[in-house]
């Protein structure tokens, strides 16, 4: 009887466990199938139109397929506390942006598929707490950068990374070098024009690497690669070989890939570009005896160089070889140069001395060398001593004032050049432009004390109106300079340097004391003699000024005595009274014969003869009116 009423007590208790358990369940999204009747729970929305991630999402979901969709973005809140998540799919999608930390929950998740989507590139923060992630799949997206810390979270667990059919150019080797658990690496359709050698030596599980279709010249030995007997593995073969696919490149097959040769594979799908003369062939067709190097040859040089100290210098080396050699410099002590604070050293051969001192003169010794050897060229550098200070000199119309821009005003002064004092830059390390005019400045700095074994200081500026960097030497023991060869109305960035002896290097380095900007006074207009263009130009017009008044004056002349004398000639006068004769012709007898003389008697001829009478006509014989 003791055990009916226990009964009672348990059987409300038995359904009254079951609600909550109903209650923590969230609802499947729309258009995707869930599978919550059994673990692990699944949420499956393949090719289901979604535009983002579902919010209503099953947090206790292990399996999140999303593929197929036209999601653009992973939001932060978007999987956030899914911790028990072992399988993310995002595949073919339109991503372009993935939060930073949008992953950050998920460190249960066990492979994370972002193929066939548009990201541009993989920050460090964005993959952040996948501590447990093996398969990452990157491929067939638009990637072109790739951070080196992106893979730190999972660098020690990942075993499967396909970047493949991206735009990568560069990777983080030293970063895919700490994959020591890779098996399979996909790096083919991509940008790569080079690997570093040893990219791949640390890593010891690697089974498959692909390297298909790149830019890649050349491949480096590397120890993954010569303690292994073959480098594609066929069917048959043991499963510990090595499948490398690196055809699609344009190989050029020298003497670097002679390694290659040597290892045994059964397969020809790789092919040379270059040299001309095995362009096209099989790379495993192609006997060792042709794989062949050609020595450096010095085909340029600099010419024997001097340059006055304090001045750059510029010292070039070309040299050709197969493959292309490379040029180092050494120095006239012996030492290799580099990349220093006084030198620079270009890939194309180019060794540049920042500044030159006295004791850089001597020679220079290129050495271009190359797996085939290496040939050396000698060139001269002469150091002289610096050029002597330039002075401007400026002609004013009137002496010098108060406040005229040739003299140097101090910064108290009331005038117009204290109102541009005012206007100078603040300067950095105590470096003070304190006097200044239209052709000249006073530049001063403090000691110096910290820095050991200063042999001079040197000034660099350059006006805003032009790129050209001006240099100045100055004395170790001095403080202060007086530059004169300023242009007016101009503003002046100015760097001041310390130039002293590096000791761990032997040579001569710089450090910088400080810098400032100020400005030059407008000059007055000078007084001076015209230019000759204009003096020759003045001297024709008025020449020419001169000839024309003159032709002018002349027909002037000729005009009025023309008018003077009637408009005869000048030799001749007028009668008092005017005397003109009236002839009439008749065909009669003669009449009175005119007071003309008789011309003188002619040779007889047949002619007609014409009758003219003629009568004086004067004032006295004016007609008779009507």
């Amino acid at each position: 009887m003791a055990v009916f009423p226990l009964l009672l007590c348990l059987l409300p208790l038995a359904p009254a466990s079951s609600p909550p358990q109903q209650a923590t369940s969230s609802p499947c999204p729309r258009r995707c199938r869930c599978q919550t009747q059994s673990l692990p729970l699944s949420v499956l929305c393949p090719g289901a139109g979604l535009l983002f991630v579902p919010p209503s999402l099953d947090r206790r979901a292990a399996e999140l397929r999303l593929a197929d969709n036209f999601i653009a973005a992973v939001r932060r809140r978007d999987l956030a506390n899914m911790t028990g998540l072992l399988h993310l799919s995002l595949s073919r999608n339109t991503i372009r942006h993935v939060a930073v930390g949008a992953f950050a929950d998920l460190r249960a998740l066990r492979a994370l598929h972002l193929d066939g989507n548009r990201l541009t590139s993989l920050g460090e923060g964005q993959l952040r707490g996948l501590v447990n992630l093996r398969h990452l799949i990157l491929s067939n997206n638009q990637l072109a950068a790739l951070a080196a810390g992106a893979l730190d979270d999972c660098a020690e667990t990942l075993e499967d990374l396909d970047l493949s059919y991206n735009n990568l150019e560069q990777l983080p080797w030293e970063a895919l070098g700490r994959l020591g658990n890779v098996n399979t690496l996909g790096l083919d359709h991509n940008l790569l024009a080079s690997v570093p050698a040893g990219a791949f030596s640390r890593l010891h599980k690697l089974a498959r690497l692909d390297m298909t279709s790149n830019r890649l010249t050349t491949i480096p030995p590397d120890p993954l690669f010569s303690r292994l007997q073959l480098l594609a593995r066929p069917r048959g073969s043991p499963a510990s070989a090595l499948v490398l696919a690196f055809g699609g490149n344009p190989l050029h097959c020298n003497c670097e890939l002679v390694w290659l040769r040597r290892l045994a594979r059964e397969d020809d799908l790789e092919a040379c570009a270059s040299p001309p003369a095995l362009g096209g062939r099989y790379f495993w067709a192609v006997g060792e005896e042709e794989f062949v190097c050609e020595p450096p040859v010095v085909t340029h040089r600099s010419p024997p160089l001097a340059v006055p100290a304090g001045r750059p210098a510029a010292l070039r080396c070309r040299a050709v070889g197969d493959p292309e050699p490379r040029v180092r410099w050494v120095s006239p002590q012996g030492r290799l140069l580099g990349n220093s604070s006084r030198a620079r050293a270009f890939p194309n051969g180019t060794l540049e001395l920042l500044v030159t001192e006295p004791g850089d003169g001597g020679i220079f010794t290129c050495i271009a060398a190359n797996a085939a050897g290496e040939a050396t060229a000698a060139v001269e550098l002469t150091v002289g001593p610096p050029p002597p200070p330039q002075l401007a000199n400026s002609t004013s119309c009137d002496p010098p004032r108060d406040g005229d821009p040739d003299t140097l005003t101090p910064p108290s002064a009331a005038s117009a050049s204290a109102k541009v004092a005012d206007t100078v830059a603040p300067t950095d390390r105590g470096v003070h432009v304190t006097e200044h005019g239209a052709t000249a400045a006073l530049v001063q700095w403090p000691d110096q004390r910290p820095i050991p074994g200063i042999r001079m200081y040197q000034i660099q500026y350059n006006s805003s109106a032009d790129d050209i960097l001006v240099y100045r030497m100055i004395p170790a023991d001095s403080r202060s300079f007086l530059l004169t060869d300023l242009a007016s109305g101009r503003t002046y960035d100015l760097c001041v340097l310390a130039v002293y002896e590096d000791g761990a290097t032997g040579l001569t380095a710089t450090r910088p004391v400080g810098c400032a900007r100020f400005s030059t006074e407008p000059a007055l207009r000078p007084c001076g003699a015209p230019h000759a263009p204009f003096l020759g130009g003045t001297m024709i017009i008025a020449l020419g000024g001169v000839i024309v008044a003159s032709v002018l004056v002349f027909i002037f002349v000729l005009l009025m005595r023309y008018k003077v004398h009637g408009g005869q000639p000048p030799g001749k006068t007028k009668a008092s009274a005017p005397v003109s004769s009236v002839c009439s012709q008749t065909n009669g007898a003669l009449g009175p014969a005119p007071t003309a003389p008789a011309p003188e008697p002619a040779a007889p001829r047949a002619h007609t003869v014409v009758q003219l009478d003629c009568e004086p006509w004067g004032p006295s014989h004016e007609p008779a009116g009507p």
